[in-house]
């Protein structure tokens, strides 16, 4: 497995094991539908949470700028789907937490609430 692939799965590993310790139940991790895929689905407080997780080992490189417009429509489109498919009547919430290499380690950042499902999409 390619250097980036591990840093990213050890990404998802530390975030899952942080939004247990928060009191997340974790429903799914890397569920995909179509060429989606939505990293964590998570329940919290009444809510499904869709989290999106962005691991860089370099500073130099903000791992918010990969969350584009076109990447926030997947994971609408997704979720959506992913509700309907379960049945499930929560309320969605998008969350985002960032890893960034801190030398051994990593600077964990929960964004909760990064972004809302657009209400019309143009192409």
């Amino acid at each position: 497995m390619a250097e980036h692939n591990d840093t990213g799965k050890r990404g998802e590993e530390l975030a899952m094991e942080f939004l247990i310790k928060k009191g997340y139940t974790i429903r799914d991790v890397n569920w995909r539908w179509q060429k989606c895929e939505l990293d964590m689905v998570c329940e919290h407080n009444g809510r499904l949470v869709v989290v999106e997780v962005k691991t860089r080992t370099s500073h130099y490189v903000d791992p918010l700028e990969a969350i584009t417009r076109k990447k926030i429509l997947n994971l609408v489109k997704a979720a959506n789907v992913y509700v309907k498919l379960f049945n499930l009547p929560h309320e969605v919430q998008f969350d985002v937490i960032t890893l960034n290499r801190n030398g051994s380690g990593f600077d964990i950042e929960h964004i909760e609430d990064a972004f809302y499902a657009p209400l019309k999409t143009y192409r």
